[in-house]
């Protein structure tokens, strides 16, 4: 497959999630659907060239969900798997495997930094602990001057350790 025909199977699934996320979700969900179907397109071995685009459609959101609660009924945007399955007409099961196989290929997980919501950005319970000499400290026992540094570097995507020695 040419890269031209990638680029159009690429645009279909975003028309596909952008419309489940139009219905049901947000914007930030339909921004991260369409940063993490660019990142799979850019894959060497392109995932979504292989089965039918509905399932990979489903399996985007289902993937971004996953990782942010989306299926938590606390939290808002709420849907559950079998709501996404049964908007795209597709197995929940099928939907679950290849949502499994996209978060292996990209390594997602909770709290992500690339592919969380700013809620779940700005909640990561992660945010407040930092190492130093190998030990997890909460962040409010280093100095200002530190405390500051580590925030600044985490505003950037990055994250820091201390050594004392």
């Amino acid at each position: 497959m040419d890269k031209q025909e990638i680029k159009k199977l690429e645009e279909q699934l975003i028309e596909l999630t952008n419309s489940f996320c139009d219905n049901n979700l947000d914007n930030e969900y339909k921004s991260l659907c369409v940063k993490l179907i660019k990142k799979l397109g850019r894959k060497r071995d392109v995932p979504f060239q292989r089965g039918k685009i509905e399932i990979w459609a489903a399996a985007v959101i289902q993937a971004l969900g996953s990782i942010n609660f989306l299926f938590d009924k606390s939290f808002i945007p709420y849907v559950t798997s079998a709501q996404i399955s049964e908007y795209f007409g597709t197995k929940n099961s099928t939907v679950s495997n290849k949502a499994r196989e996209i978060k292996e290929m990209l390594n997602l997980w909770h709290f992500n930094h690339e592919f969380s919501t700013q809620k779940m950005i700005k909640d990561n319970p992660f945010n407040n602990l930092v190492m130093v000499d190998g030990l997890i400290l909460p962040l409010d026992t280093l100095p200002p001057i530190l405390q500051k540094r580590v925030k600044e570097v985490r505003e950037q995507g990055g994250d820091i350790e201390f050594t004392t020695e």
